[in-house]
């Protein structure tokens, strides 16, 4: 017997979801079947994530057990052959019995499309949400400052969830704009049910003027669905990836060719000291990043904030983001300060000296060893 791991991906226009139903096709139910064809023995694949109707994906994680000879990293090729076009296992591979997708701690990503222009463009229409009102982006990467970090998202879940518990950590939530079409990129622990689409409509309302960028604030606080904006589309929402914690590589960034930049902030309570690093962020959204985490972690209480630009020399000293300047290590006289390259090579260290990786609040208690 052994388990296997494989990455899906689908355009879920055609299915009911992920999870089985019993009126409609999903993406499980064609993947028992096929797997079940193709190893001929009776499969049941576990999903990570199970995509509501309507919803794609680039890179949702599901595991099966077989007892099949064939080898687990040619499992992928001979499945595709089998499989409808609209879906493709990107990637097979064998893991530990005791490995289940869902019990593991992971970073999900997922994406939101809102195509902003006069007129409907039909070649788009399966995979992105509609907007004729033009929309105000920067007003919206303002008010998604509020959404970063660990908050109660009582507000942003369908009322018939079944989540007992609200409290959820959205690592990272920026805005691209291309043209005519507007893309949301949120990171984070876990998200609950419909949370991302209702995200997703309320920074629409922002950019629409209905809310002012400082009202979602007020949202998360009220703890009431009925404060925040709608729920949009499925059709314009798509799972990107799904990083797991044992194995984020050093600078917990990754080579996720679906990431454009990753982030670490720890708040420290205790001394109200907050870290930033930045790495593999593309050089026009990088004053947007630290602009929008700076803010985020002196709204969490934060008074001294360490920042450090781990990917190129962006980062000087005199430099303006927002209402805070970037100080010299020594003169930190304002609430930001920069690293020292000796601060930096021991977080190197702490970083990648593990095959595993430590957990973000372990790098954090000795980021703030290494500052004292």
């Amino acid at each position: 017997m052994k388990r296997v791991r494989i990455i899906v991906s689908y355009d879920g226009t055609n299915y009911c979801g992920w999870q089985l139903q019993p009126n409609g096709i999903t993406i499980e139910e064609v993947l028992n079947k096929h797997l079940s064809a193709l190893l001929r023995e009776e499969i049941t694949v576990i999903g990570a994530s199970r995509t509501d109707s309507g919803v794609h994906a680039m890179g949702n994680v599901a595991v099966f057990d077989t007892e099949n000879r064939m080898p687990a990293d040619k499992i992928c090729f001979a499945l595709n052959q089998r499989l409808p076009e609209d879906i493709r296992i990107q990637k097979s591979e064998e893991v530990p019995l005791e490995w289940h997708p869902r019990k593991c701690n992971c970073t999900k990503t997922y994406e939101y499309k809102i195509l902003n222009r006069k007129i409907d463009m039909p070649v788009s229409r399966l995979y992105s949400h509609f907007c004729y009102f033009p929309l105000d982006v920067e007003k919206m990467k303002e008010a998604a400052g509020y959404i970063v970090g660990e908050h109660d998202f009582k507000s942003f879940c369908t009322v018939r969830s079944q989540a007992e518990e609200t409290v959820r950590t959205v690592y990272s939530l920026d805005l691209d704009r291309r043209d005519d079409m507007i893309t949301i990129r949120i990171s984070g622990s876990g998200f609950l049910y419909n949370m991302v689409r209702i995200i997703a409509g309320t920074l629409m309302k922002v950019g629409m003027g209905v809310y002012p960028p400082e009202y979602v604030e007020t949202i998360i606080d009220a703890r009431d669905r009925q404060k925040a904006g709608p729920k949009v589309p499925a059709k314009g929402l798509t799972l990107v990836s799904l990083e797991y914690e044992t194995e984020l590589p050093k600078w917990l960034g990754g080579e996720n060719k679906f990431w454009s930049f990753a982030t670490l902030q720890s708040h420290i309570k205790e001394d109200k000291t907050a870290f930033l690093l930045i790495k593999r962020c593309v050089d026009e959204d990088f004053a947007g990043v630290i602009r929008r985490n700076i803010h985020q972690a002196v709204r969490n209480g934060a008074e001294v904030v360490y920042v450090a630009d781990l990917e190129k020399d962006r980062l000087k000293a005199g430099d303006v983001y927002g209402f805070y300047t970037i100080e010299e290590p020594e003169d930190c006289q304002k609430p930001v300060s920069m690293l020292t390259a000796e601060e930096l090579d021991e977080i190197s260290e702490i970083c990648g000296g593990s095959a595993g990786g430590p957990g973000l609040q372990n790098i954090a208690k000795k980021l703030k060893k290494c500052v004292k």
